[in-house]
């Protein structure tokens, strides 16, 4: 079976940084997308940002200019490199793998990024 684990999140101030990392094992298909999606409580899970297979990148607006997903096909594992990072960026963030024409998707376990003011 597929699994996705995060890890890489953590508390940190207002301004810096942190590296999220999914790493995944089993039978995934490609090509696929890798993204970032994050939650908070009483709000939809919204997309963070995503990469494709063939390197082609995009990202919520509110994270453009600080944010960079980055992936190593060969080891199955997606980055997020978080910088300049705001109060409002405080969220559970999930790993999510779509093979393209195939309705499973994957989800990992999630990961707390809690920026203090």
């Amino acid at each position: 079976q597929v699994q996705l684990v995060e890890s890489g999140g953590g508390l940190v101030q207002a301004g810096g940084s942190l590296r999220l990392s999914c790493a995944g094992s089993g039978s995934i298909l490609a090509p696929n997308t890798m993204g970032w999606y994050r939650q908070v409580p009483g709000k939809q899970r919204e997309l963070v940002a995503a990469v494709t297979s063939g390197g082609s990148r995009n990202y919520a607006e509110s994270v453009k200019g600080r944010f960079t997903i980055s992936r190593d096909n060969a080891k199955n594992t997606v980055y997020l490199q978080m910088n300049s990072l705001k109060p409002e960026d405080t969220a559970v963030y999930y790993c999510n793998v779509r093979p393209l024409g195939n309705l499973i998707n994957y989800w990992g376990q999630g990961t707390q990024v809690t920026v203090s003011s």
